[in-house]
């Protein structure tokens, strides 16, 4: 499922695993991060949806899953259009996407097609299709249990809400967003949006900023652009408000620096707007026209939008200032139409205010005594304190002129003096506000007027100070700066020259990100062959890497050969087909490959002379361009890599830097490749002397049990012969009697009786170490009875339990039948008994040991192998199964038994081993599986 709005680190997580595929397994991940790139690379998103629609004829896949793709397609398109402000073509896109989506019942693809088709209203000024396309995004999400969809989709209905009717956005959204708790920041950026707004048209400037501000944190991270360029203009308007105009001036460069880039008029403007307001209000009234000018050009397109509207009101305060009172009643007055189709309150308080404002310069103070006294009661009923500090500043100035009657509670010498107070009460009650200067200069003048030059004194003094903090000198420079910076780009764009370098610097910028890309690439390319410990993997990761970022006919690796004379190569791919092996003496005088390595440095030929084309192996193509390298490992040569081309000079800079990182890596991998194949060899050794020692042991004991049954029936057999010899003589000499002959024939049922009680035992005992051992030499898998093979393994080994007076019973059902490993299950019982001999019994005698089997479970059997030896240690106990840990080091212990035991047991018979122990002795527990996994014929399961 796509998310709306995914973060950066998915967005990296998701190019890193990109790099390695290849063909239709790059479709999904390529769609991805399209989506996700939409605003963060609209160019890049549009080049990967190229991609995505290259690859999907070829991907076999039901039409219903391709339509979905491709709808997707349409809304990444769609989006990277309503961002140009081409809203006509956007919305002619969300509403195909929409079509498919509907028609698949794919609710996700419904709730993405709606906001898009929301944002484009709103860009169109048309609210109330906002509002249905909104509503309908949460429905659509609701129902395909997208809980984080559906909330940004009610937090954006909220924040429009709130600029319509404040307190009826506060009753029906204000408990449904919870401040406190965990929500992923694509959430977490509309939540904090609509808290903005909402202390915004209170009044609480302060606060309004800070929800901005985790707003724009929240949009940045999770690639949402426009979200944040408009979070850090809104901050911008706040701290000026505040009459913080340095830090005002701070968020309009970061806002700037995130929408210059992207060519969005609607996200220029609006920043382009918001600086002129910052720049009036630091009196430079010439530049702040300039900036405002040119933002009502690039907004035209969207006039019916908000950020129209407030270039209209920034325009008719900017007409103000400059006492052009007929052009800012115009403008005031478009923003009161505007105020009224979008129904925003924010809208019609200034709109009011404004025009009261001119109209009382225009000799119509009646006029604008009604409508500056709307905007107060307006500003106070939606507790809008800044907004109710200007229009009180209107009244105070429209009763300066005319002779009015008293208002209502009035202490001061005159109305003027009366609301110009009020609106210093009004502005001392809003949090870091500081009261501009030119109220305190109003009321100084006034005093000054009435003959009280002691309170005018006082308030030129509080002016002074109030400019000395707003007006400083490093917010005035900034605001110069940008004005140099912004003319200066209107200078470059319209001259060839400075088009140029605008062009050159975008190629280097490019450039760049280029070299940035291509070394996070390497960088992965690096991790994925540094982790294989196969030699022939290693090969293939370098030959797929090779020809993915490098012209390459022939690619080749040669190593040097365990004589250190010779190089051979070991891997080489020509033209998609394999080269044979062949080998190159070190000491060869011409050949490019011997002298890379000889030297030890790079070898680079940019034309091939034709006269060596007598040098090529035969059966392969003549390069006219090669790159050797050697590959080191520290002060180590392990051999070549070789790169080669059918057309000269195919390899620049940039070209064999790469190369270079390969043989790098290559190296590295090669050389761990090499180390882990002697540490198998060894290990194997190690195994096989193992199993041999066992085998040994096995045999002797063997030899020592026939040694008792074949001795007694050689005994009986040479006294049996005395007595028939005795017989004999008796019936040749002086005669035979009866009682001779009969003890005779009991002698001889007695004798033959013991001999073949002692040669059938023999017999038994020679069967089960011949079935022992097949299985243990062959590893052969069979079907066997369980009571059987552990008959046949206890009797190979009764010998060594006997020789200490140990006892070992077995309880073994006779019905359990397995399709697995006899071999290497006697092989792990062996290694349990002979460790209880070893190490549970060491100077004791009269040892217990019992090994009983059962099915609890249906196809599964539970054998458990317990002593009353003086048990493992605690420390040990962790530490039982690695290989070569023994306690016994040197006195008959190598430390292999039980980690062979715990491999056979784990990954060939397909179960579980576990061990428990105390004073009171050992118990091992296996828990196997009646029918073991079956292993690949080709690649032997002998676990070591």
């Amino acid at each position: 499922m796509q998310q709306l709005f995914a973060d950066d680190n998915a967005v990296a997580q998701w190019e890193l695993e990109l790099l390695p595929l290849r063909g239709i397994e790059r479709l999904p991940l390529l769609l991805s991060l399209a989506w996700h790139l939409r605003q963060r690379d609209g160019k890049r998103a549009q080049e990967l949806a190229r991609k995505v629609s290259a690859l999907l004829p070829s991907a076999h896949l039901p039409d219903d899953a391709r339509a979905s793709i491709e709808a997707r397609l349409q809304l990444i398109d769609g989006e990277i259009r309503w961002l140009l402000g081409e809203l006509d073509a956007a919305s002619s896109l969300a509403s195909r996407a929409l079509e498919v989506f509907e028609a698949q019942g794919d609710s996700i693809g419904r709730a993405d097609a709606h906001w898009l088709k929301a944002w484009i209203s709103v860009d169109r000024g048309d609210h109330g299709q906002r509002d249905a396309e909104l509503e309908a995004c949460a429905n659509a999400a609701h129902a395909a249990g997208d809980q984080q969809r559906a909330t940004i989709a009610d937090a954006v209905q909220a924040r429009w809400a709130a600029l319509r009717d404040l307190h009826a956005a506060t009753q029906r959204w204000g408990a449904r967003f919870d401040l406190a708790e965990e929500v992923p920041p694509g959430v977490d950026c509309w939540i904090n949006d609509f808290f903005g707004i909402a202390a915004s048209q209170s009044g609480d400037i302060g606060n309004s900023a800070g929800f901005w501000i985790r707003s724009y944190e929240a949009a940045l991270e999770t690639g949402q652009i426009r979200a944040a360029a408009t979070a850090a203009a809104n901050i911008a308007e706040k701290f000026s408000h505040l009459n913080d105009h340095h830090s005002g001036l701070e968020w309009m460069q970061r806002a700037m620096e995130l929408a210059k880039p992207t060519g969005w008029p609607r996200s220029i403007g609006s920043c382009l707007v918001h600086t002129s307001d910052i720049v009036r209000r630091l009196g430079r009234l010439d530049a702040a026209e300039e900036l405002l000018r040119e933002a009502l050009v690039i907004l035209a397109p969207q006039a019916n939008g908000r950020a129209y509207a407030i270039a209209l009101q920034h325009l008719g305060d900017l007409c103000l200032d400059k006492k052009d009172y007929g052009e800012a009643l115009d403008a005031f007055q478009r923003l009161s139409e505007r105020a009224e189709i979008l129904q925003q309150s924010d809208f019609k308080i200034v709109a009011l205010r404004g025009q009261a404002h001119a109209l009382c310069f225009l000799n119509r103070s009646l006029e604008a005594l009604d409508m500056a006294q709307l905007a107060v009661d307006r500003a106070s009923r939606h507790h809008n304190a800044f907004h109710h500090v200007e229009a009180l500043r209107v009244l105070a100035l429209i009763h300066g002129q005319l002779q009015l009657s008293a208002p209502p509670g009035m202490a001061e010498p005159n109305a003027r003096l009366h609301y110009l107070h009020k609106a210093l009460e009004a502005a001392q009650t809003i949090e870091g506000y500081t009261v501009p200067g030119d109220l305190y200069d109003a009321l100084g003048a006034e005093y000054a007027r009435l003959g009280d030059f002691g309170r005018a004194y006082e308030m030129a003094t509080a002016a002074s100070a109030a400019r000395e903090k707003t007006h400083t000198l490093e917010a005035t420079s900034r605001a110069i700066a940008m004005q140099v910076h912004h003319q200066t780009e209107q200078a470059r764009a319209e001259g060839l020259h400075h088009r140029e370098l605008a062009m050159s610097e975008a190629r280097r910028a490019e450039v760049l990100q280029q070299t940035s890309k291509l070394l996070e690439r390497l960088s992965a390319i690096g991790q994925e062959i540094t982790t294989h410990l196969d030699a022939g993997a290693v090969f293939q990761a370098l030959d797929r890497h090779t020809h993915a970022l490098l012209s390459a006919n022939t690619f080749a690796v040669y190593l040097v050969d365990p004589s250190g004379r010779q190089l051979e190569r070991a891997f080489g791919v020509e033209a998609g087909q394999a080269l044979p092996r062949n080998t190159i003496a070190l000491d060869h005088p011409t050949a490019y490959t011997a002298q890379c390595l000889r030297e030890r440095r790079e070898v680079y030929i940019e034309h091939v002379p034709s006269e060596r084309d007598n040098l090529v192996t035969p059966g392969t193509a003549a390069s006219r361009c090669a790159l050797f390298v050697p590959l080191l490992v520290g002060e180590r040569a392990l051999g070549v890599m070789t790169v080669q081309a059918m057309h000269p000079n195919a390899y620049g800079e940039r070209e064999r830097l790469i190369f270079r990182t390969l043989c790098a890596y290559g190296a590295i991998a090669l050389d761990n490749a090499h180390a882990y194949a002697q540490l198998q060899e060894a290990q194997s050794q190690l195994v096989s002397q193992e199993k041999l020692a066992a085998l040994g042991s096995l045999m002797a004991g063997v030899a020592h049990e026939l040694n008792t049954p074949i001795g007694n029936s050689l005994l009986i057999a040479s006294t049996l012969e005395q007595k028939t010899n005795a017989l004999e003589e008796a019936v040749n000499g002086p005669g035979l009697r009866k009682s001779q002959l009969l003890s005779f024939i009991d002698d001889a049922r007695k004798a033959s009786t013991l001999v073949m009680r002692g040669l059938h035992s023999a017999a038994d005992l020679v069967s089960s170490f011949k079935q022992v051992a097949v299985d243990r030499t062959t590893e052969q898998r069979r079907v066997f009875n369980l009571h059987q093979v552990t008959h046949e393994i206890v009797a190979t080994v009764m010998n060594r339990i006997r020789k200490d007076y140990h006892h070992l019973e077995f309880e073994v059902p006779e019905t359990i039948t397995l399709d697995s490993y006899p071999g290497p299950f006697g092989q792990v019982i062996t290694n349990l008994i002979n460790n209880a001999l070893l190490h549970g019994f060491d100077g004791r005698q009269d040892g217990q040991m019992r090994l009983v089997a059962s099915t609890p479970v249906e196809g599964r059997v539970l054998i458990t192998f317990s002593d009353n030896g003086e048990g493992i240690a605690p420390e040990n106990q962790s530490r039982i199964f690695d290989p070569f840990f023994t306690t016994k080091l040197g006195q008959g212990g190598s430390g292999l038994g039980l980690s062979i035991s715990y491999n056979i047991v784990t990954s060939l018979l397909g179960g579980q081993i576990a061990v428990s122990s105390s004073d009171a002795g050992t118990t091992f527990t296996l828990d196997l599986p009646l029918l073991a996994p079956r292993h690949d014929p080709e690649r032997p399961a002998t676990i070591y």
